[in-house]
């Protein structure tokens, strides 16, 4: 059961952004784009702590103020950097903070719904005999091939229908969900024995690039 075991949502938030310049902090659907995961983590009944990993003054300055669950860790200088691994981060995290289970998401996932990371929570603790912990995956019913022209998921000359086709998994970055057992053992997120988890489409977006910045804040804007 989880109500029992305290809940840390992991939040890493850079002030530099390589591809889109100040993404974290530019408006997106009339507030700043890291303003949106903070909502929707304090909308979480089972979230007991919001844990801001970040080298930015402003995130330090102005992030408690958005949830009474916000807490905010400065990165050392030693993780500063695009060249930093993020286990790197999360291992200090972990370190810095006494959760019994994890719940990492980005500031660039900012459609992620706060009943999808409570669904995400449920099923790690109802199959955590089974699995040590759990990401995200948007399916793709599609017929993919490798780079050399071999089919991957299908028999080109068995034309299935798509929607009839076994699903590839993308790994999407919106959530991760684990225990520091787990990291410690597997220096990851995702450990030995982990549980995929199906995203809707529609909240999958990471942020990485200019067009998937308008794409999201078209959906957050229209689509509800």
């Amino acid at each position: 059961m989880i109500f029992d075991r305290r809940v840390v949502a992991l939040v890493p938030i850079k002030d530099h952004s390589e591809r889109v310049t100040g993404k974290n902090f530019r408006s997106f659907a009339g507030k700043p784009l890291y303003h949106h995961v903070v909502h929707t983590l304090d909308r979480v009944y089972a979230v007991d702590r919001i844990l801001i990993d970040t080298d930015s003054p402003r995130v330090v300055d102005e992030a408690p103020g958005l949830s009474a669950k916000v807490s905010v860790l400065r990165r050392p200088e030693e993780l500063c950097g695009d060249a930093v691994s993020t286990n790197r981060i999360f291992a200090h995290d972990l370190a810095n903070s006494d959760g019994d289970i994890y719940l990492q998401t980005h500031a660039t996932n900012p459609l992620m719904r706060s009943e999808t990371f409570a669904q995400a929570l449920k099923a790690f603790t109802e199959n955590e005999e089974e699995h040590d912990s759990l990401f995200g995956v948007t399916e793709h019913y599609s017929r993919f091939y490798d780079s050399r022209g071999q089919a991957i998921n299908h028999d080109p000359e068995e034309l299935i229908r798509t929607q009839d086709l076994p699903p590839l998994c993308e790994e999407n970055s919106c959530v991760y969900v684990f225990t520091k057992e787990s990291f410690a053992k597997n220096s990851r997120r995702i450990g030995e024995t982990p549980l995929m988890f199906p995203t809707p489409a529609i909240q999958s977006i990471d942020i990485d690039d200019e067009f998937q910045f308008r794409l999201a804040e078209l959906l957050a804007l229209y689509a509800g």
